[in-house]
């Protein structure tokens, strides 16, 4: 006679229990467990999906930046090789690209919602880009790439990555030329003020001189203050530096602003200051020392000069910045 697998009060023998836990081997927190893992899984899946969404889409929107700006990019370096008031050209987009990777950190954590006005934004950007090709003007043509750009990103990463990275992407219209008609609007302006300060510097140097314009007429030579002498090649020059030297030392916006709006009295006054010494030169060594090699050097060390003004401007904003902060704690 084969036992009974119940036992006397009622239950399962052994044998029954020992199966259980073989045949139904999962419980509560298992299954929960379970379940976390594949939502887990599922979300690796979306990411990997979306990872790879978003590298066609930049794959596929460089390309047409490549077709469609192909020939600007080129006129815009070669503008940047040739014309020397934007020379500094080439330094704007490696400190664009410098303050994206220093700042990776902060926008790589940023959250990503695409919006589709991006893509409006982007067919506006081509339709400016169609408007200043037709009509022969460069500054909207190539202004046109920014556009783009933002479209771009508005379109894959949404507004909050937009801002984030609205510094570098903001700080390459410095690499843009003005339009013609404003530049020609700043350059005499700039070319009289600069005339009149190097003729009363060089009245108080006790060197006779006679302006007419933006011309001063000595007795054994006339200097002649044309718009590369105007100061507008070291005043552009001078904000882009002081932008992105503001951006790189001080928090604070005011002392940004403060700082590069100072940039414009000093491009002013250090190119007043050389126009002085060509005439002092020329006064006292002929004409032959106020052109040529000394002319050109004399432009790099009153540049270099501006810098330091730059710094030393910084220095004094952030010293007025701490006093005001002593006397608040006070």
């Amino acid at each position: 006679m084969r036992p009974s697998k119940y036992n006397e009060s009622g239950h399962l023998s052994s044998d029954l229990d020992v199966c259980i836990p073989r045949c139904f081997p999962l419980g509560l927190g298992d299954g929960l467990s379970v379940s976390a893992e594949s939502f887990s899984n599922t979300q690796h899946v979306e990411t990997r999906l979306w990872s790879r969404r978003l590298v066609v889409w930049c794959v596929i929107l460089a390309g047409l930046i490549l077709i469609l700006y192909a020939s600007v990019i080129k006129d815009l370096v070669l503008q940047w090789w040739t014309d020397p008031d934007y020379g500094h050209g080439f330094f704007v987009p490696l400190f664009s690209g410098y303050i994206l990777w220093h700042e990776r950190q902060r926008w790589t954590k940023t959250e990503i919602n695409p919006s589709n006005f991006g893509f409006l934004v982007m067919l506006g950007a081509v339709s400016l880009l169609l408007l200043g090709s037709l009509g022969a003007e460069f500054f909207t043509s190539r202004f046109s790439l920014l556009v783009l750009l933002a479209g771009m990103i508005l379109f894959l990463a949404g507004l909050k990555m937009l801002r984030a990275v609205s510094f570098p992407l903001g700080y390459l219209m410095w690499m843009i030329p003005i339009p013609v008609i404003i530049y020609n609007q700043i350059t005499f302006p700039l070319q009289l003020i600069a005339s009149r300060l190097a003729t009363a510097g060089l009245e108080l140097a006790q060197v006779p001189v006679l302006r007419d314009g933006n011309i001063l007429i000595m007795s054994n030579y006339s200097l002649e203050v044309v718009e590369a002498c105007s100061g507008i090649r070291s005043l552009m020059t001078l904000m882009a530096l002081a932008v992105a030297y503001g951006y790189l030392v001080s928090p604070r916006r005011w002392v940004r602003y403060v700082l590069v709006a100072l940039m414009v009295p000093i491009a002013i006054v250090t190119n007043a200051i050389r126009i002085m010494g060509a005439g002092i030169l020329a006064r006292h060594f002929g004409p032959a020392a106020a052109e040529g090699f000394l002319h050109e050097f004399s432009g790099w060390a009153i540049f270099v000069v501006a810098v330091l003004l730059m710094f030393g401007s910084y220095w004094a904003l952030r010293r007025i910045t701490e006093r005001r902060k002593k006397a608040a704690n006070v």
